[in-house]
């Protein structure tokens, strides 16, 4: 069986990954412009770079917890591909292989000069920090105003599958909400959140519950 697990912040929160919307989240006093948009990395580039710094430090001292590993294990049985929305790398740390980030990746940084120049990067990144071609390193996000390089590649995953599973996310944010319209009409839908968006039906089943004790309950389901 085809499966695509579409992901967001909540899968991650139960590791100790704050949410954007969280009360408490990582904004922490910014506008969300100012630390995720080109416009706000030209007008004060140290501000975004420590904002993303803080995020990479926090994200070493994290780990998957079981949701991840339960979506990493069904890889044995069916073909899967997680389309996350975070910029984490905790599904990879769970032993999933086949990930497409939608928004980026905390763990990597690329060039202003040249998009495709991209390295792995667990350190600091500050200003003078740069590429081969001396040009300033920035964080490979995609931010606000920008493309989703990996759109397209979604949605012709999503188009082949089964099922599809989303765990943690409303589904609100476009262009990643827009995905499950590539579904096929018999692809069930499965989703798992505490405060669940959309509602049951003969081609959803709804699990409401967080996603450490709602992914392996859909596994046992589709096993």
């Amino acid at each position: 069986m085809k499966i695509a697990v579409l992901t967001g912040a909540g899968v991650s929160a139960e590791s100790g990954i704050k949410t954007f919307r969280d009360s408490d989240g990582l904004w922490e006093g910014h506008d969300v412009m100012e630390v995720a948009s080109p416009e706000g990395f030209k007008r004060n580039p140290e501000v975004v770079l420590d904002f993303y710094n803080q995020r990479r430090r926090q994200l070493l001292t994290v780990q998957p917890n079981a949701a991840h590993r339960v979506l990493a294990a069904l890889e044995k049985t069916h073909e899967v591909t997680i389309i996350t929305q975070n910029v984490d790398d905790l599904h990879e740390r769970a032993g999933s292989t086949n990930v497409i980030h939608l928004h980026g990746e905390l763990l990597k940084v690329r060039s202003t000069f040249d998009e495709d120049l991209v390295l792995d990067w667990k350190e600091d990144l500050n200003l003078g920090d740069f590429c081969e071609n001396n040009h300033q390193l920035r964080p490979h996000i995609v931010w606000f105003g920008e493309m989703v390089p990996m759109i397209e590649v979604a949605a012709d995953v999503v188009a082949q599958v089964d099922s599809i599973i989303i765990v943690g996310t409303s589904m609100q944010v476009y262009p990643a909400a827009g995905l499950v319209q590539y579904a096929k009409p018999d692809a069930h839908i499965y989703f798992v959140d505490p405060k669940p968006s959309i509602s049951e039906s003969k081609r959803i089943t709804v699990f409401t519950e967080k996603a450490s004790t709602g992914v392996p309950k859909v596994v046992a389901l589709l096993k």
